[in-house]
């Protein structure tokens, strides 16, 4: 049996029920296999692969141990998921945490030039703040319906990001294989890549790979829930310390 890091082995088994209770077994088709993810792979069932959630199990415990120290570090974790079945998820969670996120398209140059979209963030917060105080009773009806539309584009495409002055520390990505183009970035500038990715990703391409169903609800909740709730338990938390070796007699 392969036991997550740091877990007894009821915490193991806990842990591995509560993944099959929200589908995290089901991949895809054979067809479809990325040759990275194989490893990962237990069997198949009337045409669906399944993965082998005791290994997945210690990738989540790998995953977590990492958000722990950004945690205890207060640093910043970008969450990055448009799919229809992880915009909510990943937008509740990253909103929980206080943390900035992308439940869109991923626009790109957002971390490769984050100069020129910090710009675009700041003319959000700008605009947003007139409306907020009332100050766009001085502009005339048509510049305002201008504004207002102007303030529903840029909070579509930006609106997550308010509040991120500086790039993130480390990305959470809900399927790196949609959301390549956050990868990427993140690749070219080193920052660590966190994801939740199913059978068809290329895991070598992310830090600390999740091999899990990322086209459920329930499984894509469930591992962001995790994720939040370690962050969340962490912040500013003092690491612990190394186990003091003990002299021989």
């Amino acid at each position: 049996m392969v036991l997550s890091p740091g877990l007894s082995m009821q915490e193991n088994e806990t842990l591995i029920d509560k993944l099959f209770s929200v589908g995290a077994h089901f991949a895809y088709a054979p067809s479809r296999r990325h040759p990275s993810v194989a490893p990962y792979i237990f069997g198949a069932k009337g045409g669906t692969e399944l993965f082998d959630l005791e290994r997945t199990a210690a990738c989540i415990e790998q995953a977590l141990a990492f958000v722990q120290s950004l945690a205890q570090a207060r640093k910043t974790i970008l969450f990055v998921g448009g799919k229809a079945e992880a915009r909510e998820a990943l937008t509740r969670a990253a909103e929980r945490l206080n943390q900035p996120y992308v439940a869109s398209r991923w626009i790109g140059g957002t971390l490769t030039n984050f100069s020129e979209i910090k710009k675009r963030v700041n003319r959000l917060t700008e605009l947003s703040d007139l409306r907020e105080k009332g100050e766009l009773a001085k502009f005339t009806k048509r510049e305002r319906l201008l504004i207002d539309r102007e303030i529903v584009d840029l909070d579509h495409m930006f609106g997550g990001l308010r509040g991120m002055q500086k790039l993130p520390d480390a990305l959470f990505v809900v399927d790196p294989k949609l959301e390549h183009g956050a990868v990427e970035e993140a690749r070219q500038l080193n920052i660590p890549v966190v994801a939740l990715l199913n059978s068809d990703c290329n895991k070598t391409l992310v830090t600390y790979p999740i091999p899990a169903n990322d086209a459920s609800l329930q499984s894509i909740a469930y591992i962001l829930g995790e994720v939040a709730k370690t962050y969340e338990s962490n912040v500013g938390a003092a690491p612990e310390p190394a186990p003091t070796a003990v002299p021989a007699a």
